[in-house]
């Protein structure tokens, strides 16, 4: 049967990978409340689309940090991608460059920086956990210099593992025939097996808890790589990421994998914008499966969105095809919603593009 959607990926990856496998990557934290808003809160953004433009041409390409690229939809780090297929990374990397976008690669990747890099030219950012010893991450982010990533994304929401019942259940772990590519040489790449999470007794035993604010300026003293702070959910911390020198910020709530109960990214989003008041720029994660999804988060101010589950479920599905038609998909229905909103470029898509619930006068019940 004919794919004619992103979210159908998922069925496919459920019925093609092994429980433990779909449950890592389709799970959220604790009561997944906040994986089902990811989902629902763009349900309560609608369109005020203006009629009569002409809509012949349309222009989706995009500058991040300096790099064109074809569109707004970038793929966003998600871990162990040889757990969904063999080619892994490797595949969505090739899907990536293909689109002519931005794919981050995972600490816990299963393949390499240098591996990724191999793949061929394209525009790339690495995500970075911080390990205890700061010794394996200078390593780490000078192998992905070197290797021509072009940014950071330090993901600053995972002092500590969230709570992800299906991996306890499931006593998650990496498969033995896999390794966290980039750890291999630092006898860090291997997980244990544990009565509970594996990776969660990973992440207590080598991410660093005392992680804070000065610590993103340490990673500014090692590296001239652009920084982007990944797990922002608050105006508060969008001023001191800004303070900390960061060069974007990214909110995301990890998929909805950490704290649970926190507020969808759509929703979360323009308190971060109007904090950032336009002095770096604000990228989203979590929920995006539709074009429309998309162009709810442009109009809300994001300069770009990332995308997570739905790449490992199309990779699972059809491989590099798989990440490619996605990639595809929610370009040909941006462009779409584009036209039907009367939006030519980015530039045009504007607040007034979208009406969300939280627009609506409050009407007090009647007593």
């Amino acid at each position: 049967m004919e794919v004619t959607n992103v979210t159908e990926y998922e069925a496919i990856a459920k019925q093609k990978l092994p429980k433990m496998v779909y449950d890592y990557y389709a799970s959220g934290a604790e009561d997944q409340w906040t994986l089902q808003e990811n989902r629902n809160a763009f349900s309560r953004i609608l369109f005020r689309p203006r009629i009569l433009i002409d809509v012949s041409k349309i222009d989706m390409t995009t500058t991040i940090l300096g790099f064109k690229i074809s569109m707004p939809i970038m793929i966003a780090p998600t871990a162990m991608q040889k757990m969904a297929h063999p080619e892994g990374e490797y595949a969505t990397a090739r899907a990536a460059s293909a689109a002519g976008t931005i794919m981050t690669l995972s600490s816990w990747a299963t393949s390499s920086v240098e591996e990724v890099a191999s793949t061929g030219p394209g525009i790339r950012f690495f995500q970075l956990y911080v390990y205890k010893d700061r010794n394996v991450v200078a390593q780490l982010v000078r192998r992905a210099e070197r290797a021509g990533f072009k940014a950071i994304a330090l993901t600053v929401d995972t002092p500590r593992l969230g709570r992800r019942e299906a991996d306890i259940k499931n006593r998650f772990t990496l498969p033995p025939f896999l390794t966290l590519k980039n750890f291999e040489g630092l006898d860090l790449g291997k997980m244990d097996e544990a009565s509970d999470s594996g990776l969660a007794s990973y992440v207590a035993g080598q991410i660093d808890r005392t992680l804070s604010w000065k610590d993103v300026k340490w990673l500014q003293t090692i590296t001239s790589l652009p920084i982007l702070v990944k797990g922002v959910l608050t105006a508060e911390d969008a001023r001191l990421s800004i303070q900390a020198g960061a060069a974007g910020i990214i909110v995301s709530n990890h998929g909805a994998r950490q704290l649970d109960y926190v507020p969808s990214t759509i929703m979360a989003l323009e308190e971060v914008v109007k904090a950032a008041q336009g002095r770096v720029p604000v990228f989203m994660d979590g929920g995006v499966r539709r074009g429309t999804d998309v162009f709810k988060a442009l109009a809300l101010g994001a300069s770009g969105i990332f995308i997570g589950r739905p790449v490992v479920f199309s990779l699972a599905a059809e491989g590099e095809a798989g990440v490619r038609k996605v990639l595809n998909m929610l370009r040909d229905e941006f462009e779409l919603t584009m036209a039907l909103s009367g939006c030519r470029s980015l530039k045009e898509i504007t607040r007034a593009h979208i009406s969300a619930d939280w627009d609506l006068p409050r009407l007090s019940p009647r007593l």
